[in-house]
């Protein structure tokens, strides 16, 4: 299940202004610091973030076909802020959600593997 896009869109420009306010804080959320591939610009995305063992997982909600997942794809990583810390992340590794499933760690297995979402990133964390 993909989230439709135009929800996406209403995201983009309404909901994320305010989820960036607290993102970074709150658990299975973070703030994705990345470069535009080609503008340059410096973008900060919130997602749904897991931990894994060898850093993050990101739940694809609105598909793999998203502009951050190019712009860290095209760059080789960018920056996380997660519980307040600001990490490097890097070797996104586009993967089904059952692949992903098993790096997640702890109690959050179970409800990142109960999520309706078919895709996920991991990040190495740097």
């Amino acid at each position: 299940m993909h989230l439709p896009q135009w929800l996406a869109r209403f995201n983009r420009h309404v909901t994320n202004p305010v989820q960036r306010l607290w993102a970074g804080f709150v658990p299975t959320m973070g703030i994705l610091e990345h470069v535009g591939r080609r503008s340059g610009a410096h973008y900060r995305t919130p997602l749904m973030v897991f931990t894994t063992d060898e850093g993050v997982a990101i739940l694809l909600t609105y598909g793999p076909n998203r502009d951050w997942l190019k712009n860290i794809t095209a760059t080789g990583g960018g920056r996380l802020k997660r519980y307040g810390r600001t990490f490097a992340v890097s070797n996104p590794r586009v993967m089904t959600k059952a692949e992903a499933a098993h790096h997640v760690s702890g109690l959050w297995r179970a409800i990142f593997t109960m999520l309706p979402f078919e895709n996920a990133v991991l990040l190495t964390r740097s």
